[in-house]
């Protein structure tokens, strides 16, 4: 008797573009699915002219074009062609949104601008944020595949802010949810989501990479550090006011800051008034091999933001072995455990921050080596991209 073949499940990750180099999450995070025999399709808004070098398959949405005799043109043949070749997704997308009270001429240009996902066979249809599911409630049961939501934060904490009830026609439908941590998950449970349709899993390093090689120094300033994109949400012109009062108090520093971004002319004339010019190195964007470099030069971490979904950064420091102090905002408090694998701070309180920054220096040698040893160990037994990886393979089966 002839063996049925194993059927491979076809996960579509739904993006606003295609993954960066830096985006080690979805990245890591396909390329696991792959190799425990998912096949993975990747579903962009926007694709450029690039040559992808993936091992996946990649759709972009159609660019209807700039004009809006284009955009009415070229909306319209996508329309009849979807409807032509794949009437039932279409026919049923459309009577979903209805019954959910969208307006006729909405509903007409949901289906032009989905498209591309109608068309689709899929098992799983999976936003990578909240906000891409939005006019995109209907598409997994249209096409018959589960539906995926991933929050990371931002989407979760300031969308409904600046888009207010963006999330009130996706918590009505069936979905099983992705969060960073147990607090995104206590936040989802209060928009009456069931708790057994929420999974946690965590952002994951390659602790092989960031291997601990942290060895103390004498050295003659006291080497602190930032890896973050510079953005407002970072919390690092309140990191810059307490090392103001640091400097004021006479302390030896030097402040690195990693990264790059919309806020960068802005925090360095910060630093200018604060008068930090000498203290303070603006490095840009660096490559995971410089970036593990300075790490590795560094004594203290600081992650001060004011949002944070979790924060891959603070795990490659504390897996490094550097002293981690960070704010309280959302998953930072489970990334580091306060006084055991580093310190938790409250957020936009620079005071506190610099009282604390000159507490942990204080510490004896033994102290400071107690916390790094938990803190590495930590990261290496919970924290891996094996562990990860299979979390979302269970995410998809279970």
């Amino acid at each position: 008797m002839k063996q049925r073949e194993k059927h491979t499940q076809k996960i579509g990750l739904v993006m606003s573009s295609v993954p960066g180099y830096s985006e080690t999450f979805f990245r890591n995070k396909i390329q696991g699915l792959q190799d425990s025999g998912f096949e993975v399709i990747l579903f962009v808004d926007y694709l450029d002219k690039k040559n992808f070098n993936t091992s996946y398959k990649i759709i972009g949405a159609k660019n209807y074009g700039k004009s809006r005799f284009m955009n009415f043109m070229n909306g319209g043949l996508a329309l009849i062609t979807s409807c032509m070749l794949h009437p039932r997704a279409s026919y049923k997308h459309y009577q979903l949104d209805k019954k959910d009270g969208v307006s006729f001429s909405k509903r007409i240009k949901n289906l032009m601008l989905n498209a591309f996902l109608l068309r689709q066979k899929l098992e799983w249809l999976h936003f990578g944020f909240g906000m891409l599911a939005k006019d995109r409630e209907n598409v997994a049961e249209a096409i018959g595949a589960q539906m995926a939501v991933s929050f990371r934060g931002y989407d979760l904490y300031l969308s409904p802010l600046k888009h207010p009830d963006c999330y009130d026609s996706l918590f009505l439908k069936k979905a099983k949810y992705h969060v960073l941590s147990e607090e995104m998950k206590q936040t989802l449970m209060e928009y009456s989501i069931d708790a057994k349709n929420i999974r946690v899993i965590t952002p994951a390093i390659d602790t092989d990479f960031f291997q601990n090689d942290h060895k103390p120094q004498v050295r003659k300033f006291i080497e602190i550090i930032t890896v973050a994109r510079l953005h407002w949400k970072k919390g690092l012109e309140y990191t810059l006011e307490a090392l103001a009062l640091l400097k004021e108090s006479g302390l030896s520093f030097r402040y690195t800051v990693i990264g790059d971004g919309i806020e960068k002319e802005r925090l360095m004339f910060a630093a200018h008034q604060l008068g930090l010019s000498n203290q303070v190195i603006f490095k840009g964007k660096l490559s995971p091999n410089e970036i593990k470099k300075q790490l590795s030069q560094s004594d203290i971490y600081v992650q001060y933001s004011i949002q944070e979904g979790f924060c891959n950064a603070v795990l490659e420091a504390q897996a490094m072995g550097l002293l981690c102090i960070v704010s309280n905002a959302e998953g930072l408090a489970e990334n580091v455990l306060d006084k055991h694998t580093g310190w938790v701070v409250e957020k936009r309180q620079p005071i506190i921050l610099a009282q604390k920054i000159e507490e942990v220096i204080a510490l004896s040698v033994v102290e400071k080596q107690s916390i790094r040893e938990r803190a590495v160990d930590r990261v290496r037994n919970q924290f891996s991209l094996t562990q990860q990886q299979q979390k979302f393979q269970e995410f998809y089966t279970h």
